[in-house]
C-alpha cells in the first residue's frame, strides 16, 4: 500500500499557489517524503505545449496534470499540482480519479492580485489586451468543499503552510513533524 496522495492547489493567477506548493514540497521532503511538483506554467511548456486557453484546452491541460498526479501518487509519491484549474467540474473529475486527494484553495481578492501583479497581466487583462484571462474575462469557479482554504492576502506563507500541514496530519496523510512511521 502506497502512502502517496495528490495535493491540488487551485486559485487565481498570482494568488500564491506556486509559492505555497514549493514551501510544502520542501517541508514534506525534509520529513522524508518523495515529492514531485507539477507547476502550471512548467506543465504548459512541457506536457501541454500547443494547447491554448479555450475551456476545452484548459480542461485537457488539467486532465493531463491529474493523470500524472494519479500515476505518481499511486506509486507512493506526494504529487503536488499548482495550476489555476478554473473549472470546478474538471477539478471534481480529477478528484474522483484519485484515491487520496487534497484540494487547497489559495484565495485572494482580485484587488490584491492587481496590486501585487509583477508581470502586469491583470492590468493588460482589465484593459482588454489579454483575452480569456481567468478571473477577469474568463470565469474562475471557486471550490465548494476544499480540504484547505488559505487566504494569501492576510496570511503569511508560514501560516498557510502550518494550517495545510495540520490538515494533512489530521487526515492521516502525514505524521506530525518528528514522528516516524
Amino acid at each position: 500500500m502506497s502512502n502517496g496522495f495528490t495535493l491540488w492547489f487551485t486559485g487565481l493567477s498570482g494568488a500564491g499557489k506556486s509559492t505555497l506548493a514549493q514551501a510544502a514540497a520542501e517541508e514534506l521532503r525534509s520529513r522524508g517524503h518523495r515529492v514531485e511538483v507539477l507547476d502550471g506554467d512548467e506543465v504548459r511548456t512541457n506536457l501541454s505545449k500547443g494547447l491554448g486557453f479555450s475551456k476545452e484546452d484548459r480542461d485537457t491541460n488539467i486532465r493531463r496534470i491529474g493523470y500524472v498526479c494519479r500515476l505518481l501518487s499511486r506509486n507512493g509519491v506526494i504529487a503536488i499540482s499548482a495550476a489555476i484549474s478554473p473549472y470546478r467540474e474538471v477539478r471534481d473529475e480529477v478528484r474522483r480519479e484519485h484515491e487520496r486527494f487534497v484540494e487547497v484553495f489559495v484565495k485572494c481578492p482580485l484587488e490584491k492580485l492587481v496590486e501585487r501583479d509583477v508581470k502586469g497581466l491583470y492590468k493588460k487583462a482589465l484593459a482588454g489586451e489579454i483575452a480569456h484571462f481567468t478571473g477577469v474575462s474568463d470565469p474562475y469557479e471557486e471550490p465548494l468543499k476544499p480540504e484547505v482554504v488559505v487566504e494569501s492576502h492576510i496570511e503569511t506563507v508560514d501560516e498557510s503552510l502550518g494550517r495545510l500541514l495540520a490538515r494533512l496530519e489530521a487526515l492521516g496523510y502525514i505524521c506530525p513533524n518528528g514522528v516516524r512511521r
